[in-house]
């Protein structure tokens, strides 16, 4: 007698209805790299930040008035203080394994106003070497409002690097090819960024001679981080408002 057959069930149901079991998983754990990724960056981000922070703020206004405490003269005091962007600037060029046009200029002004203070013997001279560093650095980021690299452009891809990754900076800078208007926005931050850096050159220029030597080291960073921190809070403003932030 002829007997007939269950038909035969798959005991996995899910694998009749998902072909790749694993796509799920692998999707998740490329999500999970891609953040671990970017939070590894942005920490990277902030550690340059502060290691900058300290190295050309914090020791050189410390070794200041650590000396002139000490008994040292304004003169030495300065050129001490002055030095210690030394070790810092070439550890920069060191670690990138190129030299910086603007590590190596910020070198040259030091050394070059040391010697002329040696010639006239003045401390305030000293102390117009800040403003020549910004006073540069506000006309080289004007200059680059006539390349296809304003400013902005090129000091954000760090960033964008850390919040996307490489492939979102792709995406990010093909944007300068396809819309006006981000080429609009980014020449008008380029353009603030660079009125306030001359901004600061002409304001320091103003304190070297109408505060007393000791006052300024402390009065000049103070104006500085104080306007720095309007400029960072009118540029992630600027960003957020135009759909520019990422």
């Amino acid at each position: 007698m002829a007997t007939s057959q269950a038909p035969q069930t798959d005991p996995n149901p899910r694998a009749q209805t998902d072909p790749n079991p694993g796509t799920e998983s692998a999707t998740a754990q490329t999500q999970a790299a891609a953040a671990a990724e970017a939070r590894r960056g942005t920490t990277a981000l902030r550690r340059q930040i502060g290691s900058q922070l300290f190295f050309e703020l914090v020791l050189p206004i410390g070794s200041y008035y650590g000396l002139r405490a000490a008994g040292t003269g304004q003169w030495l005091a300065l050129v001490a203080s002055g030095l210690m962007l030394v070790p810092w600037i070439v550890y920069g060029i060191v670690r990138q394994r190129r030299v910086n046009a603007m590590a190596l200029f910020s070198l040259s002004l030091v050394v070059v106003a040391t010697l002329l203070s040696m010639v006239t013997g003045s401390p305030r001279v000293l102390n117009l070497r800040d403003s020549w560093i910004t006073a540069a650095i506000g006309c080289w980021v004007l200059g680059t409002l006539f390349t296809r690299r304003p400013f902005i452009m090129t000091s954000s891809r760090g960033i964008v690097i850390a919040k996307i990754g490489e492939a979102g900076l792709a995406e990010w800078e093909a944007r300068w090819d396809t819309e006006p208007t981000f080429r609009h926005h980014l020449r008008a931050l380029t353009a603030v960024w660079g009125v306030v850096f001359l901004l600061d050159a002409v304001l320091r220029v103003v304190l070297v001679y109408t505060i007393p030597v000791d006052a300024f080291p402390l009065t000049s960073t103070l104006l500085w981080l104080a306007m720095l921190g309007g400029l960072i809070g009118f540029h992630n403003w600027y960003v957020t408002r135009n759909g520019l932030k990422v």
